[in-house]
C-alpha cells in the first residue's frame, strides 16, 4: 500500500473511477450523463487540484487506486477560479485582506474534497494512510488551516436535525473562522435546543468522516446545503493546523509541528 500524488491525467481519472464507483453506484448520486457514459466523476475543478491517492500494488493497475482526496491549495485557488466550496459557501470572511505575502508569510489553506475510499478497504489503516498523505500536504506548502464541505446521507432535514443541532451548538466556529451558508441555500442548524439533544446517540450516527475531523479540533461553518446531485446534506468543516493536538501530528507526521 502506498500513499502519493496522483503522477499524470491516468492516475486522476483512476480516481475519477473510484469516485464514480463510491458516490454513483454505491451512494446513489445523480450523474451526468457524460459521467455515465465515461463511469467517471469529474468537473471543472479536477485539473487544477492535487490527487491524492492510496494505491494497493498488488491489484491490477487499473483497479489498483483503492481510497483518494482531493486537494485544493489557496494560492492555485486565487489563480483560477477560486474554490468548490464557495458555490455552497460564502468563503469571504476566511480571505479579507489576504493575498500572496499574508499567506506565504503565515500559511495557506487548502480545500479538501471528494473524500472517498473503495469498500473492502474502508479500514484505520487505509484512512491513516489518507491522513498522512494531508499531513505531508501540509508540511510541503505551509499550510495553516484545512476546509471543505462534509456531507451526512440523506436530504431528510427531519433525520438528521438532532445531528445537525448537535454540531451547532458544541463545535460552530468563533467568528474570524465562521462561514456561513450561501442564502439562496442556507438551511438552519440550530433546529433544536441543545438541552433536548442526546449527544451520546448523535456522536454514534456521525459519519466517521466528520468525527473524525472533530476529534483533531475542527470547527463547523454557520448553516447546512442540501446537495441535490449527491442526495446529501452538507456542512462546512475548517481546522486549523495549530489546533491539531499533538499526538495526532507525532503520529502521522513523525515530525514537529510546522511554525
Amino acid at each position: 500500500m502506498e500513499v502519493r500524488l496522483a503522477a499524470d491525467d491516468q492516475e486522476i481519472r483512476a480516481a475519477e473511477r473510484l469516485r464514480y464507483r463510491v458516490f454513483y453506484e454505491e451512494l446513489g448520486a445523480t450523474p451526468t450523463d457524460v459521467m455515465a457514459a465515461e463511469r467517471r466523476d469529474f468537473d471543472e475543478f479536477d485539473p487544477i487540484c492535487d490527487h491524492l491517492l492510496v494505491i494497493d500494488h498488488s491489484l491490477p493497475a487499473d483497479e489498483a487506486v483503492v481510497g483518494t482526496y482531493r486537494l485544493l491549495r489557496e494560492e492555485v485557488a486565487l489563480q483560477n477560479d477560486g474554490f468548490y466550496s464557495a458555490s455552497e459557501y460564502d468563503l469571504s470572511p476566511l480571505f479579507v485582506g489576504r493575498d500572496e505575502n499574508t499567506y506565504r508569510r503565515h500559511g495557506q489553506f487548502l480545500e479538501l474534497g471528494r473524500s472517498c475510499v473503495r469498500a473492502e478497504y474502508r479500514s484505520n489503516a487505509t484512512i491513516q494512510l489518507l491522513w498522512k498523505g494531508i499531513a505531508e500536504h501540509v508540511y510541503a506548502h505551509k499550510v495553516s488551516y484545512l476546509f471543505g464541505c462534509a456531507s451526512l446521507p440523506g436530504i431528510d432535514l427531519q433525520q438528521h436535525a438532532e445531528a445537525l443541532s448537535y454540531l451547532y451548538h458544541n463545535f460552530r466556529a468563533p467568528d474570524d473562522l465562521c462561514v456561513y451558508a450561501v442564502p439562496s441555500r442556507h438551511i438552519e442548524m440550530n433546529i433544536m435546543p441543545a438541552d433536548q439533544v442526546r449527544e451520546r446517540d448523535v456522536v454514534k450516527a456521525l459519519p466517521p468522516l466528520i468525527k473524525g475531523y472533530l476529534r483533531v479540533g475542527a470547527y463547523i461553518g454557520d448553516g447546512a446545503v442540501i446537495d441535490e446531485q449527491f442526495g446529501t446534506t452538507d456542512v462546512f468543516v475548517i481546522q486549523s493546523i495549530a489546533r491539531v493536538p499533538d499526538k495526532y501530528f507525532a503520529h502521522l507526521a513523525r515530525r514537529e509541528r510546522p511554525a
